[in-house]
């Protein structure tokens, strides 16, 4: 499994999550973007899932992290393949969050990255 966060520009930050997610990983990301919240205040996220193989039962299962910093993300944009959108979309929160969550196709990356700058 591979998952980094980079700053893009602004408030925009990439996500890249490749193979299965574990649960550690998950917790590592959330503080990584938590430090990033507390140095600059709201983010969007733009979430690529590359060779992605799903995620383990307990990743997500914590929402501290939504708890805490649910209302310091301002957008997310996940980028996938279609056979992951419901997926995808309910373990982002989709419809529970005050921030818009849109789910784009692989091949509709550019989309989503406008969207997300809107």
């Amino acid at each position: 499994m591979a998952v980094s966060l980079q700053h893009d520009r602004g408030n925009i930050y990439r996500v890249d999550i490749s193979g299965r997610l574990h649960e550690d990983e998950l917790k590592a990301l959330q503080h990584a973007a938590a430090v990033e919240i507390r140095r600059g205040g709201r983010i969007r996220l733009l979430i690529i899932l590359k060779d992605f193989a799903g995620w383990d039962n307990a990743a997500g299962r914590d929402l501290g992290f939504y708890i805490r910093h649910g209302s310091d993300v301002e957008r997310i944009a996940i980028v996938a393949e279609e056979k992951w959108s419901s997926e995808a979309l309910m373990f982002a929160g989709a419809g529970l969050r005050n921030a818009p969550v849109a789910f784009f196709k692989t091949r509709d990356a550019l989309q989503a990255a406008s969207w997300l700058a809107q």
